[in-house]
């Protein structure tokens, strides 16, 4: 069965999808619609169902799976699923959400061993224990969650890649930069979304739980570290630095950062943040399409559509 990324405009669907996401909206003239975020192994696609129906609304939910046909169209330089029939899968059609669930190209064992080896090498007890613990404690749900909703690692162990990717450009910038305290670095990797096993429902169709809506993942984990500081009865200048490294690591207020980085180790924290969140959207957009074409527009990366060369200089892969 063709997977969704891969139909052009014009083209027909008909496959059985995920629902990612459902948001009700009204029309100018006042019917009520539904735009749908749909989703296989290989990316979404934004479907309309116009005219829709409380029946409608109560029955796609996300994390159902649902049968649909439709036309492909193009939206403000994005696909777009216009639907024709869509109906809600049952066990007669013999499909699973695992069966259409993106997930990140990593080992769950490799991963654990090497955050592992990057907590043993920090040298302050203080960083290292109050790491070690947290990472403990969310171990499997860090393992499983995606790192947003939208955007960037929004798959199955998308917060694993997300936080194995910055971790090895961490010690890349360390080596050039011999003055940076990696303890703090490398803490500050793993520790700066961890929060999102709170803030998000799971790792399939994840939406913002309640505690999410009101706190968010960074004042979640600012909490956590000072709970943990506690129970471990850790006190000085290094908890409250891994609170402002949390606290910042987005940047700027108007990007969600209560506190702009105020150490050098934070700038950097968000920096290499930054660096993997935007080579994950472009590198995927790009797999989507083929040597001399545009991809989709990209609305975090200021609306741009990125262009695939036609040559290749080295021996370079894309990651999916």
């Amino acid at each position: 069965m063709k997977e969704v990324n891969h139909y052009k405009v014009g083209e027909q669907v008909d496959n059985y999808l995920l629902i990612k996401s459902v948001t009700k909206g009204v029309t100018s003239n006042g019917k009520p619609f539904l735009t749908i975020m749909l989703q296989d192994k290989s990316g979404e696609i934004e479907a309309k169902l116009w005219d829709s129906t409380p029946e409608d609304e109560e029955s796609l939910c996300p994390q159902n799976i649902i049968k649909i046909t439709g036309d492909v169209t193009s939206y403000r330089g994005r696909n777009q699923l216009k639907i024709k029939t869509i109906r809600l899968a049952t066990e007669m059609d013999q499909v699973r959400v695992s069966d259409l669930v993106e997930s990140a190209p990593i080992n769950e064992q490799d991963v654990i061993e090497t955050i592992t080896n990057y907590i043993f090498e920090m040298r302050n007890p203080k960083i290292q224990r109050i790491t070690r613990y947290l990472f403990k404690k969310h171990q499997k749900d860090f393992m499983a969650y995606p790192a947003a909703t939208k955007n960037h690692h929004e798959y199955v162990s998308g917060l694993a890649h997300h936080v194995v990717s910055m971790l090895r450009l961490a010690r890349e910038i360390a080596a050039l930069y011999p003055s940076l305290d990696t303890d703090l670095l490398y803490a500050g990797v793993i520790l700066h979304d961890l929060g999102k096993v709170t803030e998000l429902s799971g790792s399939v169709a994840a939406q913002y739980t309640f505690e999410g809506k009101l706190l968010g993942h960074i004042s979640i984990m600012v909490n956590e570290v000072g709970t943990a500081a506690e129970e471990l009865e850790i006190e000085g200048e290094e908890v409250t630095i891994l609170q402002h490294l949390i606290l910042s690591h987005h940047g700027k207020a108007e990007w969600g950062s209560p506190k702009s980085p105020l150490i050098k180790e934070g700038e950097i924290l968000h920096l290499i943040d930054n660096i993997d969140a935007k080579m994950n959207m472009m590198e995927r957009a790009l797999n989507k399409v083929q040597p001399g074409e545009f991809t989709e527009r990209i609305f975090p990366l200021d609306n741009r559509s990125f262009y695939k060369p036609e040559f290749q200089s080295n021996d370079a892969k894309v990651r999916s």
